[in-house]
């Protein structure tokens, strides 16, 4: 399984000759001032939670110092730092734990060029629900796969990403409304699948209302430039994209020959 593509070979290259000394110190430093932010958003509401706040906020903030994860150059590195060290911070505790089982796993494989400044940890292998389909948990993505192929490369910049960001914007509201959407999402598809006569798979009736109609992954779908997904089922649910595709934002337009 590939990891490391051509594209970001040269990118690979400059991250292994970063000192020990300066990847250490930028982990004890942001594992401080995380661990600090946690504790003052934490504390409002309890001293305990602000303590579990800080804890989970110190140990991201180690990991990913260690590993140059945050883009500081740029505002959405700061951005991206203290969100997930303080409204994130239960995405941020459970993504954690992939981090554990990414590294526990043969062929969890850290992809380096693609979570280095990025705001993000990458893995080839490690956690997912599916085999073959990438999990995003916190500012986490797994079993990420052959990243070498395009369409691969693409998953993982254009719609797992978005769902690291969506987790940031919701905070501790992400997990618990994409669950409870996904519980109700199958009640709702045996009801579709009740109303077409049953003459569609159940499993495909469930799997369209509890996870592509889920607002959260239509949104990343969206993004990825493939609204409608080929597993959605035939005339069922939103008929628009529900945002622009990356590719087209990036797109830059032709000059005049």
């Amino acid at each position: 399984m590939a990891c490391i593509t051509k594209r970001n070979l040269n990118k690979v290259k400059s991250v292994e000759r970063t000192g020990v000394a300066s990847t250490a110190g930028e982990g004890l430093t942001v594992a401080a001032v995380g661990a600090v932010l946690g504790w003052f958003a934490g504390q409002w509401l309890h001293p305990i939670v602000g303590a579990v706040m800080a804890a989970i906020a110190g140990v991201n903030g180690l990991v990913s110092g260690w590993r140059g994860v945050y883009a500081w150059r740029a505002t959405r590195g700061w951005l991206a730092f203290v969100l997930d060290s303080t409204w994130a911070t239960l995405s941020v505790g459970v993504g954690l734990l992939a981090h554990a089982m990414a590294v526990a796993s043969k062929g969890g494989g850290y992809h380096r060029a693609l979570s280095h400044r990025e705001n993000r940890h990458v893995y080839c292998g490690g956690a997912n629900l599916q085999p073959g389909m990438a999990l995003t948990v916190g500012n986490v993505i797994s079993n990420a796969g052959d990243v070498s192929r395009e369409g691969r490369h693409k998953l993982i910049t254009d719609h797992e990403a978005v769902h690291v960001w969506q987790a940031r914007w919701f905070g501790p509201l992400y997990l618990p409304l994409y669950g409870l959407w996904s519980l109700a999402g199958v009640a709702g598809g045996v009801v579709i699948w009740l109303r077409r006569g049953r003459n569609d798979s159940l499993g495909k009736a469930i799997e369209s209302c509890s996870y592509y109609l889920n607002p959260f992954e239509w949104w990343a779908y969206s993004r990825d430039g493939y609204w409608p997904p080929a597993g959605l089922l035939n005339g069922l649910g939103w008929r628009k994209p529900a945002a622009r595709p990356f590719a087209e934002i990036r797109r830059r337009p032709q000059k005049p020959e």
